[in-house]
């Protein structure tokens, strides 16, 4: 069975992670993604993660662009302007997360697009959204992490904020892309009419803090972080991380006087809440006291026997040979022409009746030009060689 995207085709100019990780999991679904990049190609094919590079490829690159066919074009020659347009008059999404103002400068704005394709759902994704004071400001995730103030909720109370070890605004956003896009879709199908689509990562990572904010919002009051390591400002005891004999581990919303029985702790009989906040750094290192003299798996099998909210902490090396990840598939494998087998986190969502999966290895830089130029041009054989010769069109990889 195809997949539940079947038959979308998606003109993707989006670059880093936001855009393609969306358009990935279109790719995914089934959609045909036709990846249309600069010259140089995607600014992430020259930043690689710990300078990773399987095959000379950027690990960075490989982990948002699966399931994607790609051609480079020259958007400044007429010709290869020309080209982009055939393209995005055949599409049913466009997917760019320039800043604002680019694509109109290009001739790829919305309202000229629309006059061709009024079906187009066009979909661009910002830092900051398509005005306001700070729309010509850099649009990063750890900038947009500061802005959003959510380093102020991690960490310890003495140390310095902290911020999230991944790109948690630029994910988010992604997400907000794919439903947001499929929803325009849904009008498109029963009315005809696409539209234009903003999401931005201001807006992804507010609404990512919905409980924090909204609790903001009606006391005025930010609490203060746990000295003793409790996971949350907002949250009570017994909630965080643990220390054991060889490990850690990680307790959630349950009866403190309950983990205190089990761990062997005195004291704590009556404390019955499951997030306590008068004394939580207190009750959280008289917990540990106790959690410290355990082993991490025995620890573990008698607080689930007892249905306790726990669960081990893992390095990477421990996530992927979990049971849990293997039964869900999320470890998958793909031929890459020169990174060889590569190892990849595998599609996060599952169909009773359709399918969701890799069929396509990341693409090199415009490896499929010649069959995207085929299927949305009339260009004679003459004008093809023209293309390559001039550097309109990038040679395929």
């Amino acid at each position: 069975m195809p997949g539940p995207l079947n038959g979308l085709v998606v003109a993707d100019f989006s670059q880093l992670a936001q855009g393609p990780y969306a358009t990935q999991m279109f790719g995914d679904l089934g959609a045909e993604i036709i990846k249309i990049e600069p010259p140089q190609g995607d600014w992430m094919r020259s930043f690689a993660l710990q300078d990773c590079e399987p095959g000379g490829e950027s690990i960075s690159y490989l982990s948002f662009n699966r399931n994607k066919r790609s051609i480079s074009l020259n958007l400044r020659d007429q010709r290869g302007l020309a080209i982009a347009k055939e393209i995005c008059a055949k599409a049913d999404i466009l997917v760019e997360n320039f800043r604002p103002g680019v694509m109109d400068r290009l001739g790829l704005g919305y309202a000229e697009l629309a006059q061709t394709n009024p079906g187009l759902v066009y979909t661009s994704s910002s830092g900051y959204g398509s005005s306001g004071p700070y729309v010509t400001r850099p649009g990063q995730d750890l900038l947009i992490q500061a802005i959003t103030g959510l380093p102020t909720g991690l960490g310890r109370e003495g140390d310095p904020p902290v911020n999230v070890a991944l790109g948690i605004a630029d994910l988010t956003a992604g997400l907000h892309i794919a439903y947001s896009t499929l929803a325009a879709i849904i009008h498109r199908n029963a009315t005809g009419k696409g539209q234009h689509v903003e999401v931005n990562l201001l807006n992804s990572l507010l609404a990512m803090q919905a409980q924090e904010l909204n609790a903001f919002l009606q006391t005025g009051v930010q609490p203060p972080r746990s000295e003793a390591g409790i996971g949350s400002p907002w949250a009570g005891a017994p909630f965080g991380l643990y220390q054991t004999a060889d490990g850690y581990i990680a307790i959630a919303m349950t009866p403190v006087n309950l983990v205190a029985r089990i761990v062997g702790v005195d004291g704590l009989e009556g404390v019955d809440g499951k997030s306590v906040i008068p004394d939580r750094d207190n009750i959280k290192r008289l917990l540990e006291e106790g959690t410290r003299r355990w082993r991490t798996d025995e620890l573990l099998a008698r607080l689930l026997a007892e249905d306790v909210w726990c669960a081990p902490l893992q390095d990477y090396a421990q996530v992927i040979q979990d049971p849990q990840v293997l039964h869900n598939q999320m470890i998958a494998e793909v031929q890459h022409p020169t990174a060889g087998n590569l190892r990849l986190i595998g599609v996060p969502v599952a169909y009773s009746d359709t399918r969701a999966e890799i069929t396509k290895a990341p693409p090199r830089l415009s490896e499929h030009a010649r069959e995207i130029l085929a299927e949305f041009t009339d260009l004679d054989q003459e004008a093809l060689d023209a293309l390559f010769a001039d550097k309109v069109v990038g040679v395929p990889a």
